[in-house]
């Protein structure tokens, strides 16, 4: 039976797949309308975080203060997702939403590693899931019906890889600090590698028009409580739960991306698309248990206030 905690902890992640699976879809309409990916993922991520450094410094100015380790940990983690999304909105720009986001469905094994090197072990039950989890994204790859641009393909991968470990640097952190604490120092970070990165790399193109505008609008408020919503849910349940109940995003971005932009699923991405969906009901026979304490040892015990 699930504590109220870990109960919160799997609405917030469940909401967070919810957002996260709206994010390449409108990342896609902004690049699509002409945005190039580099200023999509440079803006979206500096006005989520100006949008909640204001509403945390009207509302809730404690949640500014934050021990220097914690600090140390938030711009780690912020700065490898930062470069992460480089390579995720890169791979948008070279590949169909949909597409890119099976192949990101594949953080959760990365997550595991991650939090194995950070002596975490995963339960029975989860490693049937990510066992699962394997043929549900094979099959949602294999039976695309586009041309697969390889390098589109390993970029997004690449991205996978760094959004999974982030993920337990953050689960860290969160132990002493509140989940909108770590939500706004992490979107810092991200936003000190990406803006960068679009001023130096370019093309420095901004939204002049309605068409380029509304997208990057949309894209920053499910980036804002995406944010806020996953590391709630890792405070509460973990980065590995997280993780996997975020599958769901893949669910939602199919369908939008189906809807939306008209991008098709051949039968067998639907079985792909059906068992995906089975790891997710696993979940309400998982064993959750809020993260309240250390993990003994591990490469990430450093980060700890006490």
């Amino acid at each position: 039976m699930a504590t109220s905690t870990a109960r919160l902890g799997l609405r917030a992640a469940t909401l967070s797949a919810l957002f996260l699976g709206m994010a390449p879809i409108f990342g896609k309409q902004a690049i699509l309308n002409g945005l190039p990916p580099l200023a999509v993922v440079a803006l979206r991520t500096v006005l989520a975080t100006l949008l909640l450094w204001g509403l945390l410094a009207y509302f809730k100015p404690a949640f500014l203060r934050i021990y220097p380790v914690g600090l140390i940990g938030c711009l780690l983690a912020g700065g490898i997702n930062g470069v992460g999304s480089l390579f995720y909105y890169s791979a948008l720009g070279r590949i169909d939403a949909g597409l890119g986001q099976l192949l990101y469905a594949f953080y959760p094994v990365f997550v595991a590693l991650w939090l194995w090197l950070d002596k975490q072990p995963p339960s029975k039950l989860t490693l049937v899931r990510l066992a699962l989890a394997l043929p549900a994204v094979a099959l949602l790859t294999m039976g695309s019906p586009h041309h697969l641009d390889v390098w589109g393909m390993a970029m997004m991968l690449l991205a996978a890889a760094l959004y999974a470990l982030h993920l337990p640097i953050n689960q860290r952190v969160l132990f002493d600090v509140p989940a909108p604490t770590v939500t706004l120092y992490t979107l810092a970070a991200m936003s000190l590698v990406v803006v960068p990165a679009f001023l130096l790399l370019g093309p420095r193109v901004l939204p002049t028009t309605w068409a380029t505008a509304w997208p990057v609008a949309g894209l920053t408020l499910v980036t804002f409580f995406s944010r806020l919503t996953l590391f709630l849910g890792v405070k509460h349940i973990g980065g590995m739960q997280t993780a996997l109940l975020g599958l769901g995003e893949l669910l939602v971005t199919l369908a939008l991306s189906y809807i939306w932009l008209h991008e098709a699923l051949s039968p067998t991405q639907w079985l792909g698309a059906l068992l995906l969906a089975v790891i997710l009901l696993l979940a309400a026979f998982e064993r959750l248990e809020p993260t309240s304490r250390h993990p003994p040892g591990g490469w990430l015990s450093w980060l700890r206030l006490r």
